[in-house]
């Protein structure tokens, strides 16, 4: 048995061998070093608290450590921990698609397994390409909308916002198109620059993020928009992908942002939430128009992607065990509390002079840092926001001048309350 012996620091190890996301290691200073978490409380090494208020990017719905979870971990682990899946199915694989195909819009039932959301997106995108190539139709542009993020894979990247996280390779990307971020003033002039864009009919698809961009800042706009987009995209052929990564599971305060659409897309790409943020999982939902594009005596005409970890059974049962929590009452009763004290708060900030563009969606509430620069990433609110924050016990992740909350569902008013007075004491230094 080999046994390590060394006298570094966790922190030194770290530096010496980890590369972290998201991350210049050149100024970064020493990193939060967290040894547990539950419910919405991380707990680091010298046992000080933080409040998860971000849901650890976005994934962790129901709090961390659910027994529930946490037991159909143990249970798949003991019955099968994985398995190839091409030529070979298993229980909870199946059991996954068919309760996730029941939640979505009906004319989405063929599944398609991955591992995390940028890789959902760009299953998405291949199967549209392959969609028309399969038909003889040369189709393969997309059309994108600005501040877009949609994963750091190549086509993920090549339809996301240019100039913002891709910089060094753009020149290797495909071309995309791209729409305006919608606003009140701007929509009809959109939807006419987008019928203009269609009338090439040289477009494959279009991607979006529905009713909220995450990475730009939380940016949100209306569903009535959305159904209007995607009802122009249909009328020329245009197949319609969601990226519900972030959306999805309750974030929206609906199950699905597309619940709240008129008209639906043909492909959903989901993740984050799916595992309730336990397991990395991502699933691409497609029509069954897009599936029997597929079916041919030509194997080249199948779709030739996969993952060694495709529909690996422990994330399987993970996802199987998040829907019971969702099917539980008390699960949605908590999404409203949060809709709820969402509001109130954004009633408060509005009287703060040095807040502006308060938006809400479900349960996420976000707004900018007035500081003359409009929404940045880049701003050093950030950093002097996260250091704020950890010293009161909150784990919260500023998107540059954006503060946002969005809790896992658990959280109760109490500690919602100390995110809220932890802000406000920010904004007032």
């Amino acid at each position: 048995m080999h046994i390590f012996i060394s006298d570094m620091t966790l922190q030194e190890k770290d530096k010496k061998h980890v590369w972290h996301p998201f991350t210049q290691h050149f100024t970064a200073k020493e990193h939060l070093e967290i040894v547990s978490a539950k419910g919405i409380y991380l707990t680091d090494v010298d046992g000080k608290q933080y409040i998860d208020a971000n849901s650890s990017w976005w994934v962790n719905t129901h709090g961390h450590a659910h027994s529930h979870i946490g037991d159909a971990i143990n249970q798949q682990f003991k019955t099968m921990d994985h398995i190839v899946f091409a030529g070979v199915t298993h229980p909870k694989a199946v059991e996954l698609a068919d309760r996730i195909t029941n939640l979505l819009p009906e004319h989405l039932e063929k599944v398609f397994f991955s591992d995390n959301g940028s890789t959902a997106t760009e299953i998405a995108m291949k199967m549209v390409i392959q969609f028309f190539y399969n038909r003889g139709e040369k189709k393969t542009k997309f059309l994108a909308m600005n501040g877009s993020y949609h994963g750091d894979t190549f086509g993920a990247m090549s339809v996301g916002q240019r100039g913002y996280f891709n910089k060094p390779f753009e020149s290797v990307f495909f071309d995309v198109d791209y729409i305006h971020f919608p606003t009140s003033e701007n929509e009809e002039s959109i939807l006419e620059n987008t019928k203009s864009l269609f009338q090439s009919n040289e477009f494959a698809g279009m991607i979006i993020e529905p009713l909220v961009q995450g990475a730009a800042g939380m940016r949100m706009y209306s569903s009535e928009f959305l159904d209007k987009l995607t009802e122009l995209a249909h009328s020329f052929g245009v197949k319609v992908i969601f990226d519900e990564v972030m959306t999805g599971f309750g974030r929206t305060g609906k199950l699905f942002a597309t619940d709240f659409c008129e008209n639906k897309p043909d492909i959903i790409a989901l993740s984050k939430g799916l595992t309730a943020g336990v397991m990395a999982l991502g699933l691409t939902v497609a029509s069954n128009e897009i599936y029997e594009a597929f079916l041919s005596d030509d194997i080249g005409k199948a779709l030739l992607h996969g993952h060694s970890f495709t529909a690996n059974p422990i994330a399987c049962a993970v996802a199987c065990a998040s829907l019971d929590l969702f099917e539980e009452e008390k699960t949605w009763e908590n999404i409203e509390n949060i809709v709820s004290w969402n509001a109130s708060f954004a009633e408060e900030l509005n009287e703060l002079k040095n807040v502006e563009n308060i938006r809400q969606q479900g349960t996420i509430l976000a707004f900018e840092v007035k500081t003359g620069e409009g929404n940045s990433y880049f701003s050093d609110v950030k950093t002097k926001a996260y250091d704020f924050f950890l010293e009161k016990g909150i784990l919260l992740r500023p998107l540059g001048n954006v503060i946002f909350i969005n809790p896992p569902y658990c959280i109760t008013k109490e500690e919602y309350l100390l995110i809220c007075e932890a802000i406000k004491e920010f904004l007032k230094k």
